[in-house]
């Protein structure tokens, strides 16, 4: 049962609540009988070339989800970017010597259509236009092509990984698909820079069955729950000690080995030693290949790929030589499950590879390339959704014993049946959505529009990028009453109110993130143990600041206090010294 808290919970500090904030509503104004036509939309203020300057200068763009909520807050629930921004680096954001291709040109363009560069993109922040985009997807729904940062073309995250692509014989999976590039052919070979449209959708259809769908988490679940268990295990023997029965650390590197070591053994059938175990060489070596790709696309995110060749070919080449590691661990990994597969077909569930294998519906390199994208983009993504939600129960203590007396309560049906996390968890998994509110890891999601269509009484035309900010979503009063409070319990409250679009930080549609069901299912398990046999803790009670670096991340990670919690002691209360 559902257990509400009651107590008041920390307010969010002045930084993210902007001056001069304006209603925005759930809706806007009633619209007029006249649809407007796209140029009469309001104009993101600014300089584009002072705002690139600045970019390149200091190497990133921190504040961009600062920028745009203030734009929300003066321009209302829709703007487009201003003119020429767009196409203000189209040469130069292209791979390779000159700008973009003749095939990346057809894709964008079309084969009769206009180009979606003619218009600006357009940036919105309300469920109900996250609805109209939705029923708008084609069976194909489209991402965008260039980095968008704010309406300025950069290299994109998707794109510094997909050089690899571009340069090396790899298949890139339905992750980095999103993202349009042209098939290249050099060497003689047919390097796949390309898994859009109708190809696509082949392979994620045969995708979900395995990764997403409801049966394939009741089959995965236990595996990650083995690595949570192991997880809080390993927490409390560092615990014992410690005379005084606690420990205070940044725990964000423990988090960070949590999620491959699970996302690793759902996908691969395979420990890597990472939590409470002996990692071997070729683990450790991945660890820090995976470390060493996610630091580098990092700083070369931020700068075309045209003058970053130059300035940065060191970044570059470590990058490389991460993904050549990356790939060769997926390499061994699925090359022996193969072997495994051939010689006897398995009794129980061995993890979501064996399962792609045995179906023999995707070809080996798609297998490759689809696992290997998942466990490279779910690190970071889960990681501090994770830190985050520890950090609001820990100066939230009362919606934190709310939560722990729901897992205690569920903890022999669960500890029987690991699947029964994902039904008698409500208020934990709440509490992962409240997170994801206040801070999401992927602030915007986006489609280009595949057809005309009317959003907040202004005319969309065919191939105008669309891009929903969700950190404005999740901050407008109107939709989240006392928006600055962490506050589960209102997940709860609006559950079955027909509001299905105010949580959608893993995409939404066909193009919702393929990982989804892993990343919420290594967050709720993790918690779950946690809460079990810890109470959380930290002297920190001001907010975090957050700041935009290709992922939405605390510019700080907090000092967290682990107190183990004896039997029959009261949370909140010191327990005796171990």
């Amino acid at each position: 049962m559902a257990l509400r808290a009651k107590a008041e919970v920390c307010m969010a500090a002045p930084w993210l609540s902007l001056r001069g904030a304006r209603a925005l509503g759930t809706r806007a104004a009633q619209a007029t009988r006249t649809v407007l036509p796209f140029e009469a939309m309001p104009q993101r203020p600014g300089n584009r070339w002072l705002r690139l300057l600045q970019i390149w200068r200091e190497q990133g763009y921190e504040h961009l989800h600062l920028e745009l909520h203030q734009t929300f807050q003066e321009l209302g629930p829709i703007f487009r970017s201003g003119e020429g921004d767009r196409r203000l680096l189209d040469g130069a954001a292209g791979w390779g010597r000159g700008g973009r291709d003749p095939v990346q040109q057809s894709l964008v363009r079309g084969p009769t259509g206009p180009s979606r560069e003619d218009h600006a993109p357009v940036w919105v922040m309300l469920p109900e236009d996250v609805e109209r985009l939705q029923q708008a997807d084609s069976l194909h729904p489209r991402l965008d092509e260039p980095g968008a940062l704010g309406g300025l073309q950069t290299t994109s995250w998707a794109q510094v990984w997909r050089v690899l692509a571009s340069q090396q014989t790899l298949v890139m999976g339905t992750v980095l698909a999103s993202r349009q590039v042209g098939t290249q052919v050099a060497g003689g070979c047919q390097k796949q820079g390309t898994r859009n449209g109708p190809e696509w959708r082949f392979n994620r259809l045969r995708l979900n069955p395995d990764v997403l769908s409801p049966k394939a988490v009741q089959r995965f679940l236990p595996m990650v729950d083995a690595v949570a268990r192991d997880f809080s295990q390993a927490l409390r023997n560092k615990v014992r000690q410690n005379a005084r029965g606690s420990l205070t650390l940044d725990v964000q590197s423990s988090i960070f080995h949590y999620t491959i070591e699970a996302s690793n053994l759902a996908l691969f059938g395979e420990r890597l030693g990472l939590v409470g175990h002996s990692p071997s060489s070729a683990s450790l070596n991945f660890l820090h290949a995976l470390e060493v790709m996610l630091k580098s696309t990092v700083q070369l995110m931020f700068m075309p790929r045209s003058l970053s060749r130059w300035t940065s070919p060191k970044v570059w080449k470590e990058h490389f030589e991460a993904w050549d590691c990356i790939f060769q661990y997926g390499d061994n990994c699925i090359q022996k499950i193969y072997q495994e597969l051939a010689f006897n077909r398995p009794q129980h569930y061995t993890g979501i590879v064996a399962e792609l294998l045995l179906n023999a519906e995707l070809s080996l390199d798609a297998i490759k390339a689809n696992s290997m994208e998942l466990t490279a983009g779910s690190v970071d993504t889960t990681v501090f959704p994770l830190l985050m939600t520890l950090f609001e129960l820990a100066r939230n203590p009362d919606v934190q014993q709310a939560l722990r007396q729901e897992s205690l309560a569920a903890a022999a049906s669960i500890s029987e049946h690991p699947h029964k996390a994902t039904t008698e968890l409500p208020l934990l998994r709440a509490a992962v959505k409240e997170s994801l509110r206040l801070y999401p890891v992927g602030p915007f999601v986006e489609r280009v529009v595949g057809s005309d269509l009317v959003l907040q009484n202004y005319h969309i035309p065919a191939g105008t990028l669309v891009q929903v900010f969700l950190y404005s979503l999740g901050r407008n009063a109107a939709l989240f009453p006392s928006p600055e409070r962490y506050n589960p319990q209102r997940w709860l409250d609006i559950k079955g109110s027909g509001r299905n679009f105010h949580h959608v930080p893993f995409g939404f549609g066909m193009r919702q993130c393929l990982g989804r069901r892993l990343a919420e299912t290594e967050m709720l398990l993790l918690l779950h143990h946690v809460l079990k046999h810890f109470q959380v803790e930290t002297l920190t009670q001001e907010d975090i600041k957050m700041v935009y670096s290709f992922i939405l991340r605390p510019s700080t990670y907090p000092l967290l206090t682990f107190r183990a919690l004896h039997p029959g002691s009261q949370p909140g209360h010191q327990p005796p010294s171990a």
